[in-house]
């Protein structure tokens, strides 16, 4: 082999660059995946996930204050009132206030039909009318909205036959862009990203919302992005590097793309960040669910995938390109 360097029998050093040894911890490495995945199935399986407003239906309380109040303040006011398992958040500036209803508790609120305008504008107004009571300054009802049951259950299945249809598309794209092992190691690490962000959630008892569910598609997109540049390395030296066990191979891929995966995982946990401290508490439960995303499908990207190519044998012949027949003879002289 030309360009490298060996200690030990094992490639230390390939085209001036340093290999790091990262399938000496493979093992270790499948022991952690498999704990924090067999705990978040069984969070997922005791606990369930805490679904927000846009699964379980309820009511969406838009209301502003002329003077910023605390969050905690205006959670004990409605909670006096009768609202029980009312969620504020801060919506815009510290102001403006978003107040989410169970759907419960706001047909405990009004006599009438839980879809009737009148009855859902009438629950804005009993709100509004609680919390005025506290304060001497100014509250302003904005908008009011309402979302059904029904409604509440057709985006939970939506979302996850969309979760699901991603991850069939993911598996095809590989299988038809390198070979059927990648496909399934791709996938793998992909239903092992999403299972522990989904664990996360049960375990802390987070709220579930549309926002969460589109961090979660979008840890799919990241995930898979990452694993396809460590892949497309892992072929390309499947094919120049001659004389290799399959594990040196992909010690000497991983060694090549880390400084671009650190860089790319390390500027986006830098915006998620950002917006998980700046961003406010309508999107902390998104930027939260994307941090941990990011930082698992980096992990699983280095090697729960290339894991999933170890036990599967992945050798040479996996990934040579298929010889015409007669090749041979139109390459004689």
């Amino acid at each position: 082999m030309t360009n490298t360097k060996e200690e030990n029998g094992k490639i230390t050093e390939y085209m001036g660059k340093r290999v790091y040894d990262f399938m000496r911890w493979r093992k270790v490495a499948a022991a952690v995946s498999a704990a924090l995945v067999i705990a978040s199935i069984i969070a997922l399986t005791m606990n369930g996930l805490k679904l927000g407003l846009d699964f379980t239906g309820g009511t969406q309380i838009e209301v502003g204050y002329e003077n910023a109040p605390r969050i905690e303040d205006v959670r004990s006011q409605l909670e006096d009132a009768g609202f029980a398992g009312a969620a504020v958040v801060r919506f815009g500036s510290d102001s403006e206030l978003l107040i989410k209803l169970p759907p419960d508790v706001a047909a405990e609120q009004t006599q009438q039909n839980a879809r009737d305008a009148e009855a859902t504008q009438s629950i804005g107004d009993n709100v509004v009318a609680a919390l005025r009571q506290h304060t001497d300054g100014r509250i302003d009802l904005r908008r009011v909205e309402m979302v059904g049951p029904q409604i509440g259950e057709e985006l939970r299945d939506d979302g996850g036959l969309g979760m699901l249809f991603a991850l069939i598309v993911v598996m095809a794209y590989v299988a038809l862009r390198f070979q059927y092992k990648f496909a399934v190691g791709a996938v793998v690490a992909l239903i092992h990203d999403v299972i522990i962000v989904l664990g996360f959630f049960a375990i802390l008892r987070l709220d579930f919302d549309l926002t969460v569910l589109a961090a979660v598609l979008a840890v799919i997109g990241y995930s898979i992005n990452d694993t396809i540049v460590v892949f497309d390395r892992v072929r390309e030296n499947f094919r120049k590097v001659r004389q290799a066990e399959p594990a040196e191979i992909i010690n000497i891929s991983m060694s090549q793309t880390l400084s671009r995966t650190f860089m790319t995982s390390f500027t986006t946990l830098l915006v998620l960040w950002a917006l998980q401290f700046f961003g406010g508490e309508l999107i902390h439960n998104f930027s939260l669910a994307l941090i941990v995303g990011v930082i698992i499908g980096t992990f699983s990207s280095v090697y729960v995938a290339a894991n999933i190519l170890m036990a599967m044998h992945i050798s040479k012949e996996d990934l040579m390109p298929p010889v015409k027949e007669g090749a041979e003879l139109d390459d004689m002289p």
